[in-house]
Parts: C-alpha cells; sequence; structure tokens
C-alpha cells in the first residue's frame, strides 16, 4: 500500500525536513499551508521545483484552525499518517498573543483529530510537542517521559491541551497517536526570531558590517539544543512501532545561551570576554576590545523557562533512535549557512582574511 503522509505546517522548518525525508522513502506526501498575500515556502521551493512535485509532492491551502476544511482534507487525502507541526511556535510571542497561540496551537490539535476519527481513525498520528511542558524547573532535570508538566507561558499551555487531548483521542477511540516531546532543535532553516538564528545572523552582520552588535534576553538560560534534520527521523519512527506512545527526543546535554554566543563566535576564531553580570553584561572581542554583544530586558519574558535538559533515552532504546549531528556541528552549520548568505564567504574563509 501506499505510504501517503499529510504534514500540517508544511512549509516551517520542521515541515521541509520532513518531506524531505518522508520523500526519499517513497511517499506521496501532501502539505497544508495558510494562504498569504506574499510567497512563503522558501523552505521548500527546491522541492517543488523538484521532478516529485504534482507527483509525489502536493500542497494545499487551509488551516488547522478550521474544523470543515481540516474533514475535507482528511477524507480527499486519505493519509496514511498524519504529522501535526502547525502552530504559533514562538514562546515570546505567545504572550502578546494568547488567545491565538490557545486556537492555533491548542484547540487545533482536538480538530484535526475529530477530523480523522470521523473519518475512520485507521492513520497513524503524530502530534508535535514541546519541552516548554516541563517549565525548565532545575530541580526536575534532566527531563524525560516521567517529568511532571509545570509550562511557564501561553505556548507551553496550548501544547500542555495538545499532549493531553492526544492521549485522549489514543485512549478513548484506540487510535495510533503519538506525542513527540521535542526539545530545542535547530538549522539553518530556522525562523530569524529564535534566539539560536538571532545569534548566527547577527554575527554574519557584524562580519559584513551591516550591524554593529548582538542584543539578547537572559543569557543564563540553558537549552537542550539539537539538529532538527535528525529529529525529523524520531517522528517517523514513532510511527513505525506496534504501539503507539509518547517519546522525549533531546540530545541529553545543555548549554547556556551565552555558550551558544561563545561558540558562534568560536567557528570564526573570535574570543568573546565577558564584563558585568545581568542587565549590565557585555561581551567584547578579546582582541580587538570592540563591543559585540549586550543585554537588553526588552528581550525577557513575563516567565522565564530556566532550564531545559532532556533524557532521550526511552527514544533511543524503544525507537533505536540517535542524533547525527552534535552541538558544536549545529553551530558550525548555522553559522556558515548565515555567514554565506550574508556576508558572502564561509567561516574559513573569514579566518584566512584575518590571517593573511
Amino acid at each position: 500500500m501506499q505510504n501517503i503522509a499529510l504534514i500540517t505546517g508544511i512549509n516551517g522548518q520542521d515541515g521541509s525536513y520532513l518531506a524531505e525525508f518522508l520523500l526519499e522513502r517513497g511517499y506521496e506526501v501532501h502539505g497544508l499551508l495558510r494562504r498569504h498575500s506574499t510567497v512563503n515556502t522558501s523552505r521548500i521551493d527546491h522541492i517543488i521545483k523538484s521532478d516529485y512535485h504534482k507527483i509525489k509532492f502536493f500542497l494545499h491551502f487551509g488551516d488547522v484552525t478550521d474544523s470543515s476544511n481540516m474533514m475535507r482534507l482528511i477524507a480527499e487525502i486519505r493519509p496514511t499518517e498524519v504529522y501535526n507541526l502547525a502552530a504559533q511556535s514562538h514562546v515570546g510571542i505567545s504572550f502578546e498573543v494568547p488567545e491565538y497561540t490557545a486556537d492555533a496551537t491548542g484547540v487545533s490539535t482536538l480538530k484535526l483529530l475529530e477530523a480523522i476519527r470521523v473519518n475512520g481513525g485507521n492513520c497513524r498520528y503524530y502530534q508535535a510537542s514541546t519541552s516548554e511542558l516541563f517549565g525548565g524547573l532545575p530541580e526536575t532535570a534532566p527531563q524525560s517521559e516521567t517529568t511532571p508538566f509545570f509550562p511557564k507561558s501561553p505556548y507551553g499551555v496550548a501544547k500542555l491541551y495538545s499532549y493531553w487531548i492526544t492521549v485522549n483521542y489514543r485512549e478513548s477511540y484506540n487510535m495510533y497517536a503519538c506525542n513527540g516531546i521535542l526539545f530545542n532543535h535547530e538549522s539553518p532553516r530556522r525562523g530569524e526570531n529564535f534566539v539560536t538564528r538571532k545569534i548566527t545572523l547577527a554575527i554574519a552582520g557584524i562580519i559584513a558590517g551591516t550591524q554593529e552588535k548582538l542584543s539578547l534576553g537572559n543569557m543564563n538560560a540553558k537549552r537542550d539544543w539539537g539538529f532538527a534534520g535528525d529529529y525529523v527521523a524520531a517522528m517517523w519512527l514513532m510511527l513505525r512501532q506496534s504501539k503507539p506512545d509518547d517519546y522525549v527526543i533531546a540530545t541529553n546535554e545543555t548549554h547556556t545561551v551565552r555558550e551558544f554566543v561563545e561558540a558562534a563566535f568560536a567557528e570564526l576564531s573570535i574570543e568573546i570576554r565577558w564584563q558585568g553580570t545581568g542587565v549590565n553584561e557585555k561581551g567584547y572581542d578579546a582582541e580587538t576590545g570592540k563591543l559585540l554583544v549586550d543585554v537588553n530586558p526588552e528581550f525577557y519574558r513575563p516567565a522565564e523557562v530556566e532550564y531545559l535538559w532532556g533524557d532521550s533515552t526511552k527514544a533511543e532504546k524503544e525507537l533505536g533512535w540517535k542524533r547525527n549531528v552534535d552541538f558544536k556541528g549545529l553551530v558550525k552549520m548555522m553559522v556558515d549557512a548565515d555567514l554565506q548568505t550574508v556576508a558572502g564567504m564561509t567561516a574559513e574563509d573569514y579566518k584566512r582574511g584575518r590571517t593573511d
């Protein structure tokens, strides 16, 4: 039987990597797009222009908040697998648009699950869950599938609803439905308003001479950062098991925002020397003394998640999943990509220029 996948949020970071992953395995892939007045398919344009388009790859306009649209698409496509990746996924922005976040990130999951149930409920369902469920309490780290939830943002609360409604439909209707509790996963395709991409883009701008410095919020926040391309493989593996279950996907290590900054600048052989603490903390080029990093309290959140550190032992044991890109490799990948785009050079080009 032909494997047919429906991916909501296909034009996002995870959606684009997952589409590539499934197409390489012979899937027919359908993707859900929200209609915009401007083109928003940059992450999947290479697929649209490939031989897959209109043979194995199809796009549909719609919105996960529209239940009638979800009913129709499930009935027409008859997917064997559904990957629900669509959401208002920025934690900081969720404080500014909490009601929309609740609808687009929480209640929309119910609408999609109900569409699947009404249409027979015989496809396999993946729900994109998040480490933000845990709230980052240091005493709970490392966080696993048994760690109590304590979300600290409208986004986290909305995802908590999505998590439990997925479990509820699994238990109530015997549906194959899984939650992937993915810790932070990044790539050169990460949105520009997420902190990792903000860092690497700013560094590229500093090198290109179009930006003076990098301004950030909480430098002490710790995150478990992995590569999005590795994590989509875990999504697929969750739907290959004999029984549905929920899994934490993480790297089993944690780094501060400050460490990410240091590692990113180090790719260009720039050492950061720190002075001050809190809002007065500043980072200088140790060689030239130039100010490169400062703290802007405007970037602080109303409720900060301080400490995320995942334990993916269960996924490694039961799914056979493992990451291929480590922290240093991830930072290098992102720095190189943004430096090439913004400054037209690689990190090696820049380092050679400094020594010539």
